[in-house]
């Protein structure tokens, strides 16, 4: 018997042992956003007015995959999918535009960009894309930017790896594109609702310009430095 628990238990932390490393150690995919796209001021734009989708430029597909660098970018970035003209799918609702949230997390500002099937989320550091493009799978594949440790001058924040689907034009984000739903987002009289996993619901209104205070995102994480 307790050659059974003892193998139980080395199973057991082998598996944290490993998820660990795959969660902080594994090689990043690798980076396809364009530098201009990085290195470019996205808070001069003025989000209320929109492309307009009409197919006479480049599909989704087309377009590179949008990532966060690292763990976070250092500055609010030009749209990822600025270039994209595809309309959208029937199935899928417009939620495109800069949101502020006036309950739940108040204050959270994020960009939403769309075309065709594919949805590009920015907001606090971090780039979420998932749908067709050029370089890579539909998930996204990037992180939470909330750094854990550092070593030396490197940073070390988790991977974060969802799909998406859409149901009755409300957008879900799905752990590793399979796994459960851990984000909804839908339009709901005028507004962006963001519900989240734990249960919290967050209501934002749309805005034309990037507030100050989130040009460069706030660092986040514990940053327990290693070394």
């Amino acid at each position: 018997m307790k050659a059974i628990i003892l193998n139980v238990l080395v199973v057991f932390i082998l598996l944290i042992m490993i998820s660990f490393w795959q969660l902080y150690f594994s090689s990043r995919p690798p980076m396809a956003t364009e530098a201009i796209t990085l290195e470019g001021d996205g808070s001069l734009i003025d989000y209320c007015h929109l492309p307009d989708l009409i197919g006479n430029g480049l599909m989704a597909r087309d377009i590179p995959k949008g990532n966060t660098p690292e763990c976070a970018y250092d500055h609010f970035p030009l749209p990822i999918l600025a270039q994209c003209t595809e309309p959208l799918s029937a199935q899928v609702d417009d939620l495109r535009g800069l949101w502020q949230a006036v309950s739940g997390k108040v204050g959270h500002v994020e960009r939403v960009e769309q075309c065709g099937d594919r949805i590009v989320i920015t907001s606090a550091g971090i780039i979420h894309d998932a749908g067709p493009n050029s370089s890579a799978g539909l998930t996204t594949n990037d992180t939470e930017g909330s750094v854990l440790f550092t070593l030396g001058n490197r940073e070390f924040c988790s991977r974060s790896t969802a799909g998406v689907s859409w149901d009755e034009k409300v957008v879900k984000f799905r752990v590793f594109g399979w796994g459960p739903v851990v984000v909804r987002r839908y339009m709901d009289k005028g507004q962006l609702v963001w519900e989240y996993i734990d249960g919290s619901k967050t209501r934002m209104e749309r805005i034309c310009q990037l507030p100050e205070k989130h040009k460069r995102p706030r660092p986040r994480g514990p940053r327990y430095k290693i070394w």
